[in-house]
């Protein structure tokens, strides 16, 4: 009996870090042991983290497991969904023009900005008096 063949990817948003695991199957999505619809507790964030799939037409014919770690819930949901549409590809190279066109696997690159010496955050600086 052969092993499923699987497709292994990673995705990143801010702080967050999902590694995927995608394989022939029903359908079947567990992040971190959980049930998808356990894990994103709300409608928008399962549908951020799903995206690629339905772009794809993808389904009910694949089984995904992800480990996602780091961030809020709203960077995990999109570090899934980068990591999702990146494993798509390897699954599916004609779907990358599907993908990219959807802005799938582009990497979303906005990070908390650090703050600075002499003042008390990123931007914010302390009041000024003239006298």
């Amino acid at each position: 009996m052969s092993t499923p063949e699987v497709f292994t990817a990673v995705g990143r948003r801010k702080t967050s870090s999902a590694r995927v695991r995608l394989s022939y199957g029903k359908g079947k999505m567990t992040v971190n042991g959980k049930p998808l619809n356990e894990y994103c507790f709300t409608e928008a964030l399962a549908k951020t983290a799903t995206a690629p799939i339905a772009v794809a037409e993808l389904e009910g014919s694949l089984d995904i497991t992800v480990l996602v770690n780091g961030g809020g819930v709203s960077s995990q949901a999109g570090a899934i969904s980068l990591g999702i549409a990146r494993a798509i590809e390897k699954y599916n190279s004609e779907k990358r023009a599907v993908l990219k066109k959807a802005g799938l696997l582009t990497r979303d690159g906005r990070d908390k900005e650090r703050k600075k010496s002499g003042q008390p955050g990123a931007r914010k600086h302390f009041q000024f008096s003239k006298r």
